[in-house]
């Protein structure tokens, strides 16, 4: 059984679905996922990847998320419980279905766990009791685990698969019909509908006042696939002239000279293919207060997060705003010097997250932990 719960987590576990597939081609897969990994093979028991939130915005996925709970845990209760839960990021969930798979005495993999060196650091204790094995995506996680007495394994980060057929700058331009020489600015307002809502009119000004003082420079926003079209063309507003691409967020990274990222996923993903950015974002003030009281560090971007310093700047709350982040973007364009420095952090970071090949050593130490010879 898998569960994964938020599109990042649907993308990394389709393709572990792949990996365990090609090790062990009898295996059953089933749980709870998204289209992507219904497509790798696996029996969806439950999706709530469209309509997952942040924060303190998941109150109202309350009773969504213990429906699907309850689902999956009478699946662990009864007669053809699996031989081993893999659970991916989402810990809320996640950490409360692990609980359920041991009393049902099924090994629980976590792959890609919670960012405990980040915050809420004390989740180590429940890891501990009830998690079998770790699959650590970053290096210095594996020290961190065992020292608390987690058994762990670093396979290094997905995203270095994911990332494998991503197109280069040339052919990422010619998929988004932009020239060679145009100066392109890519948006990434992120996956989710509250994340859209918050950063997209600040990205919205920054655009203007980048083609005011650039009106040579072409804007590009990437659509996930969880957002409709419709939700961000309204906030984009009529005459708007910023291109929208539905689901080729790799094709935009590489094509753009910087981004505007709101934090999460994609700013690693962006950093992996070495595209300079300015990293926003927005939360609610419930979320806001959990956060501050919750971080154990000053940045909220997994670039400056895992490099441990101020790689990429970042406008969180009050400081995202369009004025700003426009200021910040035309900074960037104008300093040569500001662009390479990222860059050369970039590359300093693709060292550390490992080699391509996660998914098939993950999969492995899955049907090990299963006790299946693949």
């Amino acid at each position: 059984m898998l569960a994964a719960g938020e599109a990042s987590g649907d993308l990394h576990g389709a393709a572990l679905c792949h990996a365990l597939r090609a090790e062990a081609p009898g295996c059953r897969l089933f749980g709870m996922g998204g289209p992507r990994m219904a497509a790798a093979g696996m029996d969806l028991l439950v999706d709530v990847t469209a309509v997952a939130a942040a924060g303190g915005e998941a109150v109202s996925l309350v009773p969504l998320l213990y429906r699907a709970y309850r689902r999956l845990r009478a699946v662990l209760d009864g007669a053809r419980r699996p031989g081993v839960l893999v659970v991916i990021d989402f810990p809320e969930f996640n950490l409360r279905l692990a609980r359920a798979a041991r009393r049902a005495g099924v090994p629980v993999v976590y792959f890609i766990p919670p960012q405990i060196w980040a915050w809420r650091s004390w989740r180590v204790r429940t890891i501990r009791r009830v998690i079998s094995l770790v699959l650590a995506v970053f290096p210095f996680e594996t020290a961190l685990y065992r020292r608390a007495g987690v058994p762990v394994e670093f396979v290094g980060h997905p995203l270095l698969d994911a990332l494998a057929g991503a197109p280069d700058r040339a052919a990422a331009r010619r998929q988004l019909g932009l020239d060679d020489g145009t100066l392109v600015i890519g948006l990434l307002p992120g996956s989710r509908r509250e994340e859209v809502e918050r950063v997209l009119p600040a990205m919205r000004e920054a655009v203007a006042a980048v083609g005011a003082a650039r009106p040579d420079a072409r804007c590009v926003l990437a659509l996930a696939p969880t957002i409709e079209p419709a939700a961000v063309e309204r906030r984009l507003g009529a005459g708007r002239t910023v291109a929208i691409a539905r689901d080729r967020a790799h094709a935009v990274m590489r094509a753009a000279d910087l981004l505007l990222v709101a934090s999460g996923t994609a700013t690693l993903e962006a950093a992996l293919l070495g595209t300079p950015m300015v990293v926003c974002y927005r939360v609610s003030r419930l979320t806001e207060v959990m956060v501050r009281t919750l971080m154990r560090v000053p940045w909220i971007s997994l670039p400056n997060l895992t490099l441990g310093r101020a790689v990429v700047p970042e406008l969180y709350q009050e400081a995202a705003t369009g004025e700003r982040l426009g200021r910040e973007a035309l900074r960037l364009l104008g300093s040569r010097e500001a662009l390479d420095a990222q860059r050369a952090a970039f590359r300093e970071l693709q060292g550390q997250l490992g080699e391509p090949g996660v998914g098939a050593r993950a999969a492995r130490l899955v049907l090990a932990e299963a006790g299946v010879a693949p």
